[in-house]
């Protein structure tokens, strides 16, 4: 069954094909990570799937969601800080359902979408190296490569999730 896509195109910013298909595109990619933690129970969301990994984040389907949605709002943050903004990191925010987790991910596309609103010319490439969004893990980016990272990180997060249900099930 295909996610329901909002694809609300509102805004001229929505309209700029390379603009547009990177929040579609990412708008997509969250609709499909809903899909996949539509029907998690309570129960599900915390229990620890991983015990194991090293990984904070990765140890139950809470952790992942959770930083999910906090990555998603570093992104944003990391450009608005490379073009000048005095701003700070959002903290980790373990919610309690799906349903808060849905909301959650809604406010941070909006936060997302509002760069463009805020920056409707802003430049998408940067070949110059020295010129690029460097990122507090050590990276360089220009603001589609993050964007496109954004999108592929909700992905492989969408996966692992996948993985987690199918051993709660076992």
């Amino acid at each position: 069954m295909q996610p329901k896509l909002r694809m609300t195109k509102k805004g001229t910013h929505r309209n700029n094909g390379a603009i547009g298909a990177l929040l579609d595109e990412y708008e997509k990619s969250i609709a499909e990570f809903k899909e996949v933690i539509k029907d998690i129970t309570s129960k599900e969301l915390i229990q620890i799937v991983d015990s194991e990994t090293k990984d904070e984040d990765c140890k139950s389907i809470q952790t992942i969601i959770t930083h999910v949605v906090r990555a998603g709002y570093t992104y944003v943050i990391e450009i608005r800080k490379w073009l000048g903004e005095d701003i700070v990191y959002k903290e980790k925010e373990q919610l309690n359902s799906i349903s808060e987790y849905n909301k959650a991910l809604d406010t941070m596309f909006a936060y997302n979408e509002q760069l463009f609103k805020d920056y409707p010319n802003i430049k998408l490439e940067e070949l110059n190296p020295n010129k690029k969004v460097y990122v507090r893990w050590g990276q360089k980016y220009d603001v589609e490569q993050l964007f496109e990272h954004a999108i592929v990180h909700i992905l492989r997060h969408r996966r692992q999730v996948e993985l987690f249900k199918e051993k709660i099930s076992r």
